[in-house]
């Protein structure tokens, strides 16, 4: 998300012990994004940040920097639980007084270490104060990326085991449907962000319901720490037509990408699939040169990134396969008759069936070539992918790119749209399972691309 929510402090709650608890998904490119800020002032009673930088987590006043974490959280594709535990009334050592957490484990190693004093004050839970989740207070440096299951408890220093616990199928930390142990004070708040129309609303049975400021549309999305969706990943690599280093632009949750002028590739999902059937919906946003129709490519692709300046869009490796704007169909480079030119704001939807080697593409709900996505081994309008996924380094990724060497801009949705559905009254279309929020009809047997499916069927 980019926008953030606010609570103004009425009543002054406790200033030196509290815990902040949030579920977060980031956006390793972006330099400065605060998970929680309070006060403006510059001074260490007056300013407090919990915030990541650089992918490392920073904790600060106004006049210091407490700590900043050795481990760098730099994985697009995973949520992470942080921990921000206070109290600096601590006599002993002064590391007790910030203690930070990382998916249930206490960070340790810290580049820098500068821990309050003794009694400090801090501007949290301070009336006339705004607490703040997805920025400072303002709105400074706002979170770009996903959070949920946000929680302040006011007058308790707390461990992650509070909010989360170990799955014992997976053995991976994940959340509590409800905190337990808790006693949230006076100004302490639980925002599950389950209500579309209402970020803030509070579940800790305090009321202390917070205001949205600055949600983009698509801010919403069933993206979360309980069932993680694909989103493209910010981290690829390639090189321009001239071989120098350059990257697209990422943004709206890793869900948004524009080109560079490099007629390169400009996104890959975070996910991997090598066997099942799967569906996701790519929307052409725009291009800068209104007169082209050969500024998008859309398929899958065997690599995230890409090493040499002759390997760039998808569609250009011998196992790549893409739907071009001009309506042609690219494999190895060769572009052949398939389908519909499209154009800007139209959505290409793509489903792979990874069970027969077949991809099928529609534009707006009809699918290309008089594809049939459930004709199963015979394949009724598909295009084969030459070998098995499970041959081709691992299997494949879902890609967009740019076809020439203008800029161009794309929309991917996994499930988790972040642009406005118009069907159904807006609630979409999901897969059978029930996940997912596609534009068009998920044909039977396909399947949204986030964790709990892949569990089932990859």
């Amino acid at each position: 998300m980019s926008g953030y929510l606010t609570h103004s402090v009425s009543s002054t709650g406790n200033r030196k012990i509290f815990t902040i608890s949030a579920w977060v998904k980031v956006n390793a490119n972006t330099v400065n994004q605060t998970i929680f800020g309070a006060g403006t002032a510059g001074s260490n009673s007056g300013k407090f940040y919990f915030a990541i930088s650089n992918g490392v987590v920073r904790i600060g006043g106004g006049a210091n920097v407490y700590i900043v974490s050795g481990r760098v959280l730099r994985d697009p594709a995973s949520w992470y639980h942080l921990v921000c535990a206070v109290d600096t009334t601590q006599s002993g050592a002064s590391s007790d007084r910030i203690k930070l957490y990382v998916n249930g484990v206490q960070e340790t190693d810290f580049t820098t270490t500068n821990y309050t004093s003794q009694d400090q004050n801090t501007p949290v839970n301070e009336s006339g104060k705004i607490n703040t989740f997805g920025a400072e207070q303002g709105g400074g440096e706002s979170w770009d990326g996903y959070m949920t299951h946000m929680v302040l408890v006011d007058g308790a220093q707390l461990t992650p085991s509070n909010f989360g616990e170990t799955d014992s199928t997976t053995g991976e930390w994940k959340p509590k449907a409800d905190p337990t142990g808790v006693t949230y004070g006076t100004n302490g708040v639980f925002m599950k962000c389950e209500n579309s129309g209402n970020f803030g609303l509070d579940s800790s049975g305090q009321g202390n319901n917070y205001t949205s400021n600055n949600f983009p549309t698509g801010a919403f999305t069933t993206d979360s720490a309980s069932n993680n969706f694909a989103v493209f990943n910010p981290l690829i690599a390639q090189l321009d037509a001239g071989g120098n280093p350059t990257k697209p632009t990422f943004s709206q949750g890793n869900l948004k990408t524009v080109t560079p002028n490099s007629g390169k590739l400009a996104g890959t999902s975070t996910l991997q699939i090598n066997k099942g059937k799967w569906y996701a919906e790519f929307k052409f946003v725009e291009s800068n040169n209104a007169g082209s129709t050969i500024e998008s490519v859309i398929g899958v692709t065997d690599s995230p990134q890409r090493n040499a300046a002759s390997f760039g869009k998808p569609g250009e490796r011998a196992h790549d396969v893409a739907y071009i704007q001009n309506g042609n169909k690219l494999i190895g480079d060769s572009s052949t008759s398939f389908g519909a030119t499209y154009t800007d704001g139209d959505i290409i939807g793509v489903a792979v069936d990874l069970d027969n080697n077949a991809i099928y593409f529609s534009k707006n709900g009809v699918f290309q070539n008089s594809g049939v996505p459930t004709s199963g081994s015979t394949k009724t309008g598909a295009i084969d992918l030459t070998d098995p996924a499970s041959t081709v380094e691992g299997g494949y990724y879902f890609g967009v790119g740019e076809a020439t060497s203008e800029t161009s801009t794309h929309q991917a949705n996994f499930g988790n749209p972040p642009f406005s559905i118009s069907s159904n009254s807006g609630n979409g279309n999901a897969d059978a399972n029930g996940f997912g929020k596609f534009e068009y009809t998920v044909p039977s047997g396909y399947y949204a691309l986030c964790t709990k499916n892949l569990n089932t069927y990859g």
